[in-house]
Protein backbone atom coordinates (compact mmCIF):
# COMPACT_ATOMS: atom_id res chain seq x y z
CA UNK A 1 0.00 0.00 0.00
CA UNK A 2 1.26 3.60 -0.80
CA UNK A 3 1.32 6.33 1.56
CA UNK A 4 -0.40 9.30 0.27
CA UNK A 5 1.70 12.31 -0.08
CA UNK A 6 1.17 15.84 1.12
CA UNK A 7 0.28 18.75 -1.51
CA UNK A 8 3.90 20.35 -0.67
CA UNK A 9 6.20 16.92 -1.29
CA UNK A 10 3.83 16.14 -4.15
CA UNK A 11 5.05 20.36 -5.98
CA UNK A 12 8.52 19.36 -4.52
CA UNK A 13 8.74 15.96 -6.46
CA UNK A 14 7.61 17.69 -9.85
CA UNK A 15 9.68 20.76 -9.73
CA UNK A 16 13.36 18.38 -8.88
CA UNK A 17 12.15 15.03 -10.75
CA UNK A 18 9.75 15.86 -12.95
CA UNK A 19 7.78 13.16 -11.32
CA UNK A 20 5.05 12.54 -13.54
CA UNK A 21 3.02 10.04 -10.87
CA UNK A 22 3.19 13.40 -8.82
CA UNK A 23 2.24 15.26 -11.42
CA UNK A 24 -0.79 13.16 -12.18
CA UNK A 25 -2.13 12.69 -8.05
CA UNK A 26 -1.72 16.60 -8.27
CA UNK A 27 -4.21 16.59 -11.09
CA UNK A 28 -6.47 14.27 -9.75
CA UNK A 29 -6.55 16.02 -6.51
CA UNK A 30 -7.56 19.52 -7.77
CA UNK A 31 -8.55 20.07 -11.24
CA UNK A 32 -11.47 18.79 -10.48
CA UNK A 33 -11.77 21.71 -7.50
CA UNK A 34 -10.23 24.11 -9.79
CA UNK A 35 -12.73 23.88 -12.63
CA UNK A 36 -16.01 24.12 -10.63
CA UNK A 37 -14.44 27.33 -8.86
CA UNK A 38 -13.55 29.16 -12.49
CA UNK A 39 -16.78 27.62 -13.67
CA UNK A 40 -18.48 29.97 -11.07
CA UNK A 41 -16.62 32.98 -12.55
CA UNK A 42 -16.82 31.52 -16.53
CA UNK A 43 -19.86 30.23 -18.09
CA UNK A 44 -17.62 29.14 -21.24
CA UNK A 45 -16.97 25.56 -19.82
CA UNK A 46 -14.22 25.28 -22.80
CA UNK A 47 -12.37 28.18 -21.93
CA UNK A 48 -12.38 26.90 -18.36
CA UNK A 49 -10.97 23.84 -19.37
CA UNK A 50 -8.62 25.21 -21.59
CA UNK A 51 -7.58 27.51 -18.36
CA UNK A 52 -6.58 24.44 -16.17
CA UNK A 53 -4.97 22.66 -18.38
CA UNK A 54 -2.86 26.13 -18.66
CA UNK A 55 -2.25 25.81 -14.84
CA UNK A 56 -1.48 22.68 -14.41
CA UNK A 57 1.09 22.90 -17.49
CA UNK A 58 2.70 26.38 -15.76
CA UNK A 59 2.95 23.98 -12.81
CA UNK A 60 4.30 20.80 -14.99
CA UNK A 61 6.70 23.27 -16.63
CA UNK A 62 8.16 24.95 -13.93
CA UNK A 63 6.71 28.04 -14.94
CA UNK A 64 4.76 28.55 -11.66
CA UNK A 65 6.74 27.95 -8.70
CA UNK A 66 5.29 26.88 -5.30
CA UNK A 67 7.03 29.02 -2.53
CA UNK A 68 5.70 27.21 0.69
CA UNK A 69 3.64 29.95 1.55
CA UNK A 70 -0.46 29.25 2.27
CA UNK A 71 -1.81 25.96 0.88
CA UNK A 72 -1.36 24.61 -2.28
CA UNK A 73 -5.34 24.81 -3.34
CA UNK A 74 -4.91 28.90 -2.77
CA UNK A 75 -1.83 28.78 -5.21
CA UNK A 76 -3.24 27.00 -7.94
CA UNK A 77 -6.56 29.34 -7.50
CA UNK A 78 -4.55 32.29 -7.96
CA UNK A 79 -3.01 31.36 -10.97
CA UNK A 80 -6.14 30.06 -12.55
CA UNK A 81 -8.13 32.94 -11.86
CA UNK A 82 -5.12 34.89 -13.01
CA UNK A 83 -4.71 33.09 -16.29
CA UNK A 84 -8.69 32.75 -16.66
CA UNK A 85 -8.82 37.08 -16.32
CA UNK A 86 -6.21 37.12 -18.84
CA UNK A 87 -8.26 35.32 -21.37
CA UNK A 88 -11.50 37.28 -20.52
CA UNK A 89 -9.05 40.34 -21.17
CA UNK A 90 -8.38 39.73 -24.83
CA UNK A 91 -10.09 41.19 -27.65
CA UNK A 92 -11.97 38.18 -28.32
CA UNK A 93 -13.74 38.25 -25.39
CA UNK A 94 -14.84 41.78 -25.28
CA UNK A 95 -16.27 41.31 -28.70
CA UNK A 96 -17.95 38.58 -27.52
CA UNK A 97 -19.51 40.99 -24.57
CA UNK A 98 -20.43 43.67 -26.72
CA UNK A 99 -21.86 41.38 -29.11
CA UNK A 100 -24.23 39.64 -26.77
CA UNK A 101 -24.39 42.87 -25.19
CA UNK A 102 -25.73 44.02 -28.47
CA UNK A 103 -28.25 41.22 -28.66
CA UNK A 104 -29.43 41.50 -25.14
CA UNK A 105 -30.61 45.56 -25.25
CA UNK A 106 -32.48 47.17 -28.07
CA UNK A 107 -32.64 50.17 -26.54
CA UNK A 108 -30.86 53.75 -26.75
CA UNK A 109 -29.64 53.76 -23.55
CA UNK A 110 -26.43 52.39 -22.69
CA UNK A 111 -26.78 49.35 -20.25
CA UNK A 112 -24.20 49.84 -17.10
CA UNK A 113 -21.61 47.52 -18.52
CA UNK A 114 -21.54 48.79 -22.20
CA UNK A 115 -20.72 52.26 -19.65
CA UNK A 116 -18.04 50.10 -18.14
CA UNK A 117 -16.66 49.06 -20.77
CA UNK A 118 -16.77 52.59 -22.41
CA UNK A 119 -14.75 53.54 -19.49
CA UNK A 120 -12.41 50.81 -19.75
CA UNK A 121 -11.94 51.63 -23.52
CA UNK A 122 -11.23 55.30 -23.12
CA UNK A 123 -8.82 54.84 -20.18
CA UNK A 124 -10.51 56.52 -17.48
CA UNK A 125 -11.16 53.83 -15.12
CA UNK A 126 -8.01 51.51 -16.23
CA UNK A 127 -6.03 54.44 -15.47
CA UNK A 128 -7.87 54.64 -12.12
CA UNK A 129 -6.78 51.29 -11.51
CA UNK A 130 -3.05 51.20 -13.03
CA UNK A 131 -2.55 54.51 -10.07
CA UNK A 132 -3.67 52.36 -7.56
CA UNK A 133 -0.95 50.77 -5.12
CA UNK A 134 -0.26 47.40 -5.69
CA UNK A 135 -1.47 46.25 -2.03
CA UNK A 136 -5.03 47.99 -2.96
CA UNK A 137 -5.53 46.04 -6.57
CA UNK A 138 -4.10 43.20 -5.25
CA UNK A 139 -6.97 43.35 -2.63
CA UNK A 140 -9.46 44.65 -5.55
CA UNK A 141 -8.66 41.65 -7.65
CA UNK A 142 -8.80 39.07 -4.87
CA UNK A 143 -12.56 40.42 -3.83
CA UNK A 144 -13.88 41.58 -6.87
CA UNK A 145 -12.54 39.68 -9.68
CA UNK A 146 -12.29 36.61 -8.20
CA UNK A 147 -14.62 36.77 -6.07
CA UNK A 148 -13.26 35.48 -2.98
CA UNK A 149 -14.74 36.88 0.72
CA UNK A 150 -12.87 38.41 2.76
CA UNK A 151 -11.00 35.39 4.67
CA UNK A 152 -9.88 33.79 1.69
CA UNK A 153 -8.34 37.01 0.14
CA UNK A 154 -7.05 37.39 3.48
CA UNK A 155 -5.49 33.92 3.26
CA UNK A 156 -4.47 34.52 -0.74
CA UNK A 157 -2.85 37.70 0.03
CA UNK A 158 -1.40 36.37 3.39
CA UNK A 159 -2.39 39.43 5.18
CA UNK A 160 -4.83 39.93 8.44
CA UNK A 161 -8.70 40.03 7.03
CA UNK A 162 -9.10 43.06 8.72
CA UNK A 163 -6.47 44.58 6.25
CA UNK A 164 -8.38 43.40 3.34
CA UNK A 165 -11.57 45.23 4.61
CA UNK A 166 -9.55 48.66 4.60
CA UNK A 167 -7.97 48.23 1.81
CA UNK A 168 -11.04 47.21 -0.32
CA UNK A 169 -12.65 50.52 1.42
CA UNK A 170 -9.50 52.34 0.37
CA UNK A 171 -9.66 51.01 -3.27
CA UNK A 172 -13.27 51.77 -3.51
CA UNK A 173 -12.73 55.68 -1.92
CA UNK A 174 -9.69 56.29 -4.55
CA UNK A 175 -11.59 54.83 -7.53
CA UNK A 176 -14.58 57.04 -6.57
CA UNK A 177 -12.70 60.19 -6.26
CA UNK A 178 -10.67 59.11 -9.28
CA UNK A 179 -13.78 58.41 -11.80
CA UNK A 180 -15.78 61.50 -10.17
Amino acid sequence: MSETRSDGELLRAIAADADRRAFEELYRRFAPWLTARLRGRCADAGLVDDVVQETFLAVWRGKARYRQEGDVAGWLWRIGSRRLVDALRGDGARGRLRQALARLRHRDEASAEERVLAGVEHGDLAGALVRLSPELRAVLQATVIDGLTTREAAVLLGIPPGTVKTRAMRARWQLREALA
